[in-house]
């Protein structure tokens, strides 16, 4: 099997943002480029590696293969980066807003790594909700912040300078109280037996009550209201209602009286990092902290994180 490596990176870029169309914005080239590198890499591995459905493209067992050996690849190439970037020195103070799940399991874990790694960068941390952490970004109080996003929501138009990378797509989960379904199979989500448990409305949470709104047409009440997992946890686990909660977040935490359950139609979280594209040397240690955010997120496994 003789596989150009330059066309894993289309592949993976589908795979990250789910269709041709993001993976053609991501890439900067045209949607018909992507489909013809996509086709090409299928010829040379003899194999169908993506499937398209009405709601994006989804990889087959052979892309997930092929998949796998890109990221290989892409984590050989960031490591040969930053021996390279050993000879210049990275320094200097870069600060970095994002969401409670993924500042405490993505990025904390790694932070003495980083600080062995590059001894004179200093990242600093700033934990907060989505529209305070883009308004500190305009004001440009923050040199990056990571967002998370339900993968349906229409994509506003950043502002002028401001570009974004995807870092991590990852499912949503049904938590329900222990034992609360007599059966997990087929569950139809537009009639639970048990409320929905309300989560701040700038969460990415809060969208997809809404697409479920949508999509089942049913009336779906919330009540309570919790902006930490740890909260909707405790209320789902005292039989209050129901909750969707994202992979990364129920990671490291205790699942005691509650069950996590896969349904399908509840589609993924998407995670992004937004910053300012300076093209000039200072950008360098901004530049340096978005890889290494991409390299931690890459290495997460959202399949062990429950």
């Amino acid at each position: 099997m003789d596989i150009d490596p330059r066309r894993l990176r289309v592949l993976l870029a589908v795979a990250r943002t789910g269709g041709v169309l993001a993976a053609a914005d991501e890439l900067g080239i045209t949607p018909s480029a992507v489909s013809q590198q996509l086709n090409k890499l299928e010829d040379e591995t003899g194999h169908a590696l993506v499937v398209r459905t009405p709601k994006g493209s989804v990889l087959t067992p052979a892309g997930l293969a092929v998949a796998e050996a890109g990221e290989e690849i892409e984590r050989a190439l960031s490591v040969a980066r930053a021996r390279i970037e050993g000879g210049a020195t990275v320094a200097g103070v870069v600060r970095v807003g994002g969401f409670t799940s993924f500042v405490r399991t993505v990025v904390i874990p790694r932070l003495p790594e980083w600080r062995i790694r590059y001894p004179q960068l200093q990242i600093r941390i700033v934990e907060d909700d989505f529209p305070a952490l883009v308004r500190m970004l305009r004001q440009r109080a923050l040199d990056a912040v990571v967002v998370e996003l339900d993968s349906t929501a229409v994509q506003h138009s950043l502002s002028a300078g401001m570009i974004e990378e995807p870092l991590l797509d990852e499912p949503w989960k049904l938590v329900v109280p222990a034992g609360a379904l007599l059966s997990t199979e087929n569950i139809d989500l537009g009639h639970l037996p048990l409320p929905w448990i309300g989560v701040e409305s700038s969460a990415a949470n809060a969208a997809v009550l809404g697409r479920l709104r949508q999509s089942t047409g049913a009336r779906i009440e919330t009540v309570h209201q919790y902006q930490e997992t740890l909260t909707a946890l405790a209320l789902v686990a005292a039989g209050e209602g129901v909750a969707i909660i994202p992979t990364l977040a129920l990671s490291g935490v205790s699942h005691d009286g509650v069950d996590v359950l896969d349904v399908p139609g509840l589609g993924t979280r998407r995670i992004v990092l937004r910053r300012f594209d300076r093209r000039r040397a200072a950008s360098m240690p901004v530049d340096t902290v978005a890889r290494l955010l991409r390299e931690s997120a890459a290495a997460f496994d959202t399949r062990s994180a429950t």
